[in-house]
C-alpha cells in the first residue's frame, strides 16, 4: 500500500488537471479523479509497465470521465460555473478572467485529438512520449499535434485580437 500512496501523490495533481481540463469543473473533477485511483489501486497488478504509470492513469480518468457522461447523460456548460471575485481589484480580475475565458474557448474549440493533446501537453504536463502512448501513436505524432494545435490557437488568437 505505500507504494501506491506514493503513486497517489506523485500522480494526483496531474491527474485532477488533466481531467478538470475534460469536465470543465472541480467538482466533477476531483469525483472522476478519486474514481481513478480506486480503480488503478484494485488493478495495479494488471499493470504491466510498457508505458508510464501517468498515461495510464489518465487513460482510467479519460475513460472514467466518459463513463461519467453516458451515466449522468449531460453536458457541462460554462455559464454554470460558479466565478470567484477579486474585490481587491476588479478590473484586473475581471480582464485575466476574461483571457482565461477566451483562452479556454480557443482550446475547447480545437477539433479532436488537437484539444486533447494540448491539454494533456499543458496541463498535465506529460511527455510526447507518454501522449504517442496514451493515443497509441508516435511520439513524434504528439509532437506534430501538439505544434498544430498550438498553431491554430494563435491563429485563432490573433484573428479574435485584431479589432
Amino acid at each position: 500500500m505505500n507504494d501506491f500512496e506514493e503513486i497517489y501523490h506523485t500522480y494526483f495533481r496531474a491527474v485532477y488537471l488533466y481531467v478538470k481540463t475534460l469536465a470543465n469543473n472541480e467538482q466533477i473533477a476531483e469525483e472522476i479523479t478519486s474514481e481513478t485511483f480506486i480503480k488503478a489501486m484494485q488493478s495495479i497488478d494488471t499493470f504491466n509497465g510498457t508505458c508510464d504509470i501517468r498515461v495510464w492513469l489518465c487513460q482510467i480518468a479519460k475513460n472514467s470521465y466518459f463513463s461519467y457522461l453516458r451515466k449522468n447523460n449531460k453536458m457541462i456548460l460554462v455559464d454554470e460555473l460558479p466565478e470567484k471575485i477579486d474585490t481587491l481589484n476588479i478590473e484586473h480580475s475581471m480582464q485575466e478572467k476574461e483571457t482565461s475565458m477566451k483562452i479556454h474557448q480557443l482550446i475547447h474549440a480545437l477539433n479532436e485529438p488537437y484539444k486533447e493533446v494540448f491539454s494533456l501537453r499543458i496541463f498535465s504536463e506529460l511527455s510526447f512520449k507518454q501522449i504517442g502512448a496514451l493515443f497509441q501513436k508516435s511520439e513524434n505524432w504528439a509532437c506534430v499535434t501538439y505544434h498544430r494545435a498550438r498553431k491554430k490557437s494563435k491563429e485563432e488568437w490573433r484573428i479574435e485580437n485584431e479589432d
